[in-house]
C-alpha cells in the first residue's frame, strides 16, 4: 500500500527518516513515497500541487508532515495560521476533500523521541555506564525538544545531538512498543491518519 509523505526537511531529513521508519512499523505492507520541500515556506506554499502528484501516483493516503517549531524567521508558531496556509494550498491545487491529511509536529520530532525514554537510555547507555533518560509523560508540552535531546547526548555522550543521523538511531535502540510514543497527540495523529482511523 502507497503512502504519500510531504515532509519540511531535506532527501536525507530526520523528520523522513523517522515518519518512514514507523509508518513501516506501524503498518508493514505501507509502502512510503516521500517529497521533501526543504522548509517551512516551501512546504506551506507547494504542499497542494505535491500532494496531487502523489495522488495520481496511487497514493491511497497523503500525509503533510511540519514541525510547529521553529517558527517562521522573525514569526512566532502558530498552527493555525500555518494549517490555513496547507489547506490555501490543496484548494489551490483543487484537491481539497481528497485524502491528504496534515500533521503538525507539537513541538518538533524530538517530542516523538522523548516520549520513549527506554529508548534514549538504551541508544545512550554503554556496558560501562548507563544512562537513564527520565520518563517526560506530555511531550508535547516540552517547549524546545531538541534542546533536552541536546542536553541527553551532551551528558551521557559528551557530544552534540544530530538529528539527521541520531533520531532514527534513538528509534532503533530498544525493541519496545509504540505505546510511549502515543503520549505524544502528534505522534497519536500520525498513526490514525496513517492507517485510517
Amino acid at each position: 500500500m502507497k503512502i504519500g509523505f510531504i515532509f519540511e526537511c531535506g532527501p536525507e531529513g530526520a523528520d523522513k527518516q523517522v515518519c518512514e521508519f514507523l509508518a513501516r512499523e506501524i503498518c508493514p505492507e505501507i509502502t512510503p513515497v516521500s517529497r521533501t520541500l526543504d522548509n517551512k515556506p516551501r512546504l506551506l506554499q507547494d504542499c497542494g500541487l505535491v500532494a496531487a502528484k502523489l495522488l495520481e501516483e496511487r497514493c491511497k493516503r497523503v500525509l503533510i508532515v511540519w514541525d510547529l517549531r521553529p517558527a517562521w524567521p522573525g514569526k512566532k508558531s502558530c498552527r493555525k495560521v500555518e494549517r490555513d496556509a496547507v489547506l490555501a494550498s490543496l484548494a489551490k491545487a483543487g484537491i481539497a476533500g481528497k485524502p491528504v491529511f496534515l500533521v503538525c509536529v507539537e513541538q518538533e520530532l524530538e517530542s516523538w523521541l522523548l516520549a520513549d525514554e527506554l529508548k534514549i537510555s538504551a541508544f545512550l547507555s554503554t556496558v560501562a555506564h548507563a544512562y537513564e533518560a527520565p520518563q517526560v509523560r506530555k511531550p508535547d508540552r516540552v517547549p524546545n525538544p531538541k534542546s533536552v535531546m541536546m542536553n541527553h547526548f551532551r551528558t551521557a555522550k559528551g557530544r552534540r545531538y544530530e538529528d539527521r543521523t541520531d533520531a532514527i538511531k534513538v528509534l532503533r535502540a530498544a525493541d519496545t512498543d509504540l505505546k510511549r510514543l502515543r503520549r505524544s497527540g502528534s505522534f497519536a495523529r500520525f498513526e490514525s491518519k496513517l492507517i485510517g482511523s
